[in-house]
């Protein structure tokens, strides 16, 4: 499959998202590293600390399927400027690997190793070799 078509999917699913607060709808798509291909969409809550967000459903369907290994991300959302993962979404997708993480808006795209927008991500307090 083609990111042409992971980036339709994503398109796809955001229709789907329930964003009754913020209106604010927000499709995934995750490939594994099979070419297994993952949709999420948010869910908000009222809330808003228990919403959760299109890359953390996609990852749940992918994880419930077997999948260890994400290769590709697509994040899409009708905003001015591609949006980007918020920093739970990058720490939990880091659990499984350090894929290309697109962000997609109407009119543009750009891309990102998960690493450039979460470095040091399997470190962080666990990491005791400065002992």
């Amino acid at each position: 499959m083609s990111l042409e078509r992971w980036i339709e999917l994503a398109w796809e699913v955001r229709e789907h998202a329930y964003a009754p607060y913020s209106q604010f709808r927000v499709g995934a798509v995750l490939v594994g590293s099979q070419g297994q291909c993952f949709q999420g969409c948010n869910v908000e809550n009222l809330s808003f600390g228990l919403t959760n967000c299109a890359e953390r459903v996609a990852l749940g369907s992918a994880v419930a399927a077997g999948v260890r290994e994400i290769c590709q991300v697509v994040v899409v959302a009708d905003t001015e400027i591609p949006i980007s993962p918020c920093g739970a979404c990058r720490q939990v997708l880091a659990e499984f690997g350090n894929p290309e993480v697109w962000l997609v808006n109407r009119h543009r795209s750009e891309v990102f190793r998960l690493e450039d927008l979460l470095p040091r991500a399997r470190e962080g307090i666990l990491d005791r070799r400065g002992d």
